[in-house]
């Protein structure tokens, strides 16, 4: 396969004297190891894949998810009822700042793929130096995974950042046993880990295993290390721990609700589970493939002769695969690829660090030609295209209606009521558009423990003033808006037809039902999402 092109010779040739258009590629190669070539390059992968976000998704809302985040971090609170309080914290930090607009949560989401690049390449950073350290981060830049995952920004895409944080400091913490500094920031950062996602402990798991398993355990393991990580991740998920205890432990009844598969189904998941990381990483592992060429064949005398890190990371590699199989395998839990793919990472730094070999500069400029020209054709054709396509065809969650939808409740709502719109509920998307969207910012009015029950909401909640959507071919929705007509006094429903556009080009319509419950009494000081977010178990909508 190699030998239809000498790569070598045209490497060689170019070293000596290369092309024009290469040389200011060779000058940010230069600045590596000065400092700038790393934020440059993260800088321009922030603007470049926002611009992306901005004009695919143009005349559509945010998904979903990323609206659900939002909306958690409205109410700050140590926990929520399915997911762990760092995304929704991340979220109220970010619009507490930046405007609640559409590009604004886009650029959250790709500034928070680039801080996870920036810790993948203070990884990489203590095994390799220069033309090496840029190819770690221009591979992972052709995963998926930092663009269209990073994209929606929820649970699972917080740990992009989280992991490799975490495993960074960990790698400090234990090549450096007698510094304490390092072995509480490895704490934390789990604790921040586990706060994003429960999945984490996957990765907790996978540095016990690694510093169990690692040459130099005694070294660690008989310092006072694991006991400073371990009190520092404590004090951390001590707030948490207690609304878990004081609460009812929610989120985990979420977490287990993925579990009870038979041994079959969780075969099959396990499968999905590592064909789909191998499909995430297979264009970088055929792109490096071809820089290494022929060299590919020293791996395995490259693996055997690793320093200490190395190995450290590669049993932590092996253990977030390990550990999360076994669990499946045992417990019967549901396993999408996309649960793990934040651990990529390790793979890349590991085949990329372990070389013994230099990496000719030749390689990583056409890496680098091959990234930008990748993202620049994603701006210039995938995302009108894309925008064009979804505005004539739309998606399955309805994103493109949620601007007109927010729009017209808001204007029925003060025709009906003369108030500010204080609380929205029904379908879930379009009740957090709504919330979102809205000039009013109506708080969701669903506590999120009873979000999937379709309970009826309170007496006192219909008295304060609220509003319900559905779309006209969801029955399970359009069923619970009849019941709650039956509880309310003065009920106004209403039929409208929501169309997307994109720049003044028309695309699908779709029927939405809007219901309308005008205050019975003057609403009180306290905002509506108070009492439901903090609620009884004995609470509904």
């Amino acid at each position: 396969m190699f030998s239809l092109i000498d790569f070598s010779a045209l490497a060689a040739a170019s070293e000596k004297d290369p092309a024009r258009w290469r040389r200011p590629f060779i000058k940010w190669l230069d600045g590596i190891e000065a400092g700038w070539s790393i934020p440059l390059l993260l800088v321009l992968f922030v603007a470049i894949w926002t611009a992306y976000l901005v004009i695919a998704y143009l005349g559509a809302g945010l998904h979903p998810d990323v609206l659900e985040t939002w909306t958690l971090g409205r109410h700050l609170a140590w926990g929520y009822a399915k997911h762990p309080p760092l995304m929704g914290w991340i979220t109220r930090g970010w619009t507490a700042i930046f405007p609640l607009t559409d590009w604004s949560l886009q650029l959250m989401a790709m500034v928070n793929a680039a801080v996870a690049l920036w810790a993948v390449d203070l990884i990489s950073h203590r095994f390799v130096r220069g033309e090496k350290r840029v190819i770690v981060l221009l591979l992972a830049m052709l995963l998926p995974v930092y663009q269209f995952h990073a994209q929606r920004f929820n649970a699972n895409t917080v740990l992009l950042a989280a992991w490799p944080l975490a495993t960074y400091c960990f790698l400090r913490a234990f090549e450096a046993p007698r510094q304490p500094g390092w072995a509480i920031a490895a704490g934390a950062a789990c604790a921040l880990a586990m706060l994003g996602k429960y999945y984490s402990i996957f990765l907790v798991a996978s540095f016990v295993f690694a510093s169990v398993l690692h040459p130099d355990r005694r070294r660690y393991l008989l310092s006072a290390s694991p006991w400073i990580s371990t009190l520092a991740g404590m004090l951390v998920l001590g707030p948490h721990l207690h609304w878990l205890a004081t609460t009812g432990a929610t989120t985990f009844d979420y977490a287990l609700a993925h579990t009870g598969a038979d041994h079959a189904a969780a075969l099959r998941e396990v499968t999905y589970f590592i064909l789909g990381l191998i499909a995430a990483l297979s264009v970088a592992a055929v792109t490096w493939a071809f820089i290494a060429g022929p060299r590919l064949a020293r791996l395995p005398g490259d693996l055997r002769a690793m320093n200490s890190g190395l190995r450290l990371l590669l049993l932590v590699a092996i253990g977030t695969i390990l550990f999360p199989v076994g669990v499946s395998l045992a417990v019967g839990t549901d396993l999408p690829s996309l649960w793990a793919v934040q651990g990529l990472f390790l793979f890349i730094t590991l085949i990329v660090c372990t070389t013994s070999y230099p990496i000719e500069r030749f390689y990583a400029v056409n890496l680098a030609v091959m990234v930008a020209g990748f993202a620049l054709l994603a701006v210039a054709v995938g995302a009108p295209v894309h925008a064009l396509y979804r505005n004539a065809y739309g998606y399955e969650e309805g994103r493109g209606f949620y601007h007109a939808v927010a729009a017209e409740l808001t204007a029925r709502w003060h025709d009906a009521a003369g108030t500010p719109l204080a609380a929205v509920s029904g379908d879930d998307a379009l009740a957090f558009a709504a919330a979102f969207y809205s000039p009013d910012h109506p708080f969701y009015a669903r506590p999120f423990a009873y979000q999937y029950t379709w309970g009826l909401p309170r007496k006192v909640t219909l008295d304060r003033g609220w509003a319900a959507l559905c779309f006209a071919d969801q029955p399970d929705c359009l069923n619970w808006m009849a019941r709650t007509t039956l509880r309310a006094t003065d009920v106004i429903r209403s039929e409208f037809d929501a169309e997307t556009t994109l720049l003044g080009r028309r695309g699908q319509t779709r029927r939405v039902v809007m219901l309308i419950v005008p205050p019975t009494r003057e609403t009180p000081a306290v905002h509506p999402d108070v009492e439901d977010f903090s609620s009884s178990r004995r609470a509904r909508d």
